[in-house]
């Protein structure tokens, strides 16, 4: 029987970012190549990617990035903190045409009033990975926050804890930023794996997050973006048992039953409701980069074609026929 998990946004969320992958403010090569791997959202950082001499330089640089992404994938740009000296001039210089801004350490109700006073009314993706931002976290969701994620390795150094592979030391926390972000009706975007050649590892975090209710994972490297698809997708498995389960349930005329094994009501039947929901509404996102695919190859043959008789301008040999 495939988990009971409804990973679909809760009511009233509209943002389906199941891979969020990171590329630094200052590498305008890594931009670039970004949409290749297929994210849902790509983060051009100017925080923790980039170093202090470098952060106002990289601001121009973020800003020509997201004009050469335009069309091809959604973009975000993650600013310095509030309270930093970078914080606003980064706010000021933002590119217009963002899916978002990702605000990292955001920890109090008056960091959450800076931030919506620079950035005036754009979407934001809260970064819960302090302590304080963790208790406070039904606090800090709300206001222009459309998105979470939660940070655990800023959380366990401002903890003074250990970080290990079991996650056992910010289980807690993840389970409560989770709820929180419930609760605030945004989406909640899982940890970062800083392994990022350790496939299972990515696979496993991947599979508590969803069961957790997290909708998304951070990406650090291109590798992890299809893993992280997958992970917050429903399986072919998963999509016939909700099929199966609400025949049974609907075929008994909604009263509780035994099937396979188990007893089905109303809760476990909202459940599989919920895995079809997300079944459709991935079909719909498949159709639609499919199409935004054949748009982006006809404008790319379109190029070719004006390439080719830009190189001629003159468009015919000395018969007067074209070559």
């Amino acid at each position: 029987m495939p988990p009971f998990c409804p990973h679909v946004p809760p009511p009233g969320v509209i943002h389906r970012w199941r891979s969020v992958l990171f590329v630094p403010g200052n590498r305008p090569d890594l931009a670039a190549k970004a949409p290749r791997s297929g994210p849902d959202l790509v983060v051009l950082d100017l925080e923790d990617a980039v170093p202090a001499p470098s952060k106002v330089d990289a601001r121009a640089v973020v800003d020509e990035a997201v004009s050469a992404l335009s069309g091809t994938v959604s973009v975000a740009v993650r600013v310095n903190p509030p309270g930093t000296p970078w914080f606003s001039d980064d706010a000021a210089a933002l590119p217009e045409g963002l899916a978002a801004v990702v605000v990292p350490k955001l920890d109090s109700r008056s960091a959450v009033e800076e931030m919506a006073g620079a950035l005036t009314g754009r979407p934001v993706v809260a970064g819960i990975e302090t302590v304080r931002g963790v208790a406070d976290a039904r606090e800090v969701l709300g206001g222009p926050v459309v998105a979470c994620y939660f940070g655990a390795e800023d959380y366990v150094a401002d903890l003074g804890g250990v970080r290990t592979e079991s996650n056992d030391e910010v289980a807690s926390a993840r389970a409560w930023v989770a709820m929180a972000a419930r609760l605030a009706g945004v989406a909640a975007l899982d940890i970062v794996t800083l392994a990022f050649g350790d496939e299972e590892r990515f696979r496993r975090e991947a599979a508590e997050a969803r069961a957790l209710g997290y909708v998304g994972k951070l990406c650090i490297h291109p590798a992890q973006v299809a893993l992280a698809n997958e992970a917050f997708r429903a399986s072919d498995d998963e999509v016939d048992w909700a099929r199966r389960v609400l025949a049974a349930f609907h075929g008994a005329g909604g009263m509780t039953i035994g099937f396979e094994g188990m007893m089905v009501d109303e809760v476990v039947a909202a459940r599989a409701r919920a895995i079809l929901q997300d079944a459709d509404s991935d079909r719909v996102d498949s159709d639609r980069v499919d199409s935004d695919r054949v748009d982006s190859d006809r404008v790319d043959s379109d190029r070719v074609d004006s390439d080719r008789v830009d190189s001629d301008p003159a468009g015919v040999d000395g018969a007067g026929e074209h070559r």
